[in-house]
């Protein structure tokens, strides 16, 4: 039975096409909302949207041009938007040494800049209907580890889901950061894994946040595996 907190709402996930985004719209879409989903590889945002009768829309979140499409399609669509979760994210291997300046570059802008985008983007229409925005941060955003930039991008992110909370206080508004521990999807595909989360474990958390009636606002959720610190 669909939730009726979350019936007819409209959820806009970018990196919606794979992974925690993934899990994430196939879970709003179970409830009853009507799901945007936002990736850079078009063929991975058609093939979840169209299993789930949403609208697919290919994104890179570092162009601000194509983050205003994507809110416009959203609007010309469906008319409102009420969650929009800035998931869209990767990594790079540990170590100053490691990985290479032009990927440090992409990851960078796609995890700060594309999030900080995602907001600008969304602001007027989350504003317009009282919504939901959620961010995803890390473990790492709140313990760096070593010699890691990605964990660097996710205390940015840290910071501005609550720099939005409190310019969003007194619009209605809510702002959720989400801190995943480690999670066994392609994200991870060169790390070793031992007892991970899966990315359905998150998006469970997830939806614990979006469901809560609108005087309740849940301002960050850490996951982690039992027993881990990451």
């Amino acid at each position: 039975m669909a939730s009726t907190e979350l019936a007819g709402k409209v959820a806009l996930v970018t990196g919606g096409g794979s992974g925690i985004g993934e899990a994430c719209v196939r879970r709003l879409a179970a409830e009853g909302a009507r799901i945007v989903v936002v990736d850079r590889d078009a063929e991975r945002a058609r093939g979840v949207a169209d299993s789930l009768d949403g609208l697919a829309v290919t994104s890179d979140v570092t162009e601000w041009a194509d983050q205003e499409r994507m809110v416009e399609e959203t609007l010309a669509a469906y008319g409102r938007l009420d969650i929009a979760f800035a998931n869209a994210g990767f990594g790079a291997d540990r170590g100053f040494k490691e990985s290479t300046p032009e990927h440090w570059r992409a990851m960078v802008l796609t995890n700060v800049y594309g999030a900080a985008l995602t907001i600008r983007a969304c602001y007027d229409a989350l504003v317009e209907s009282k919504g939901h925005l959620l961010l995803t941060g890390s473990v790492t955003g709140r313990q760096a580890i070593p010699g890691s930039l990605y964990s660097c991008t996710k205390f940015a992110v840290t910071a501005m889901g609550d720099a939005a909370r409190q310019e969003f206080q007194g619009t209605g508004v809510r702002v959720t950061l989400v801190e995943p521990g480690m999670t066994d999807t392609r994200f991870f595909t060169t790390q070793k894994l031992d007892t991970p989360l899966d990315a359905d474990d998150i998006a469970r958390a997830v939806m614990y946040a979006v469901s809560q009636p609108p005087h309740v606002d849940v301002n960050e959720i850490l996951v982690r595996t039992t027993g881990h610190d990451l």
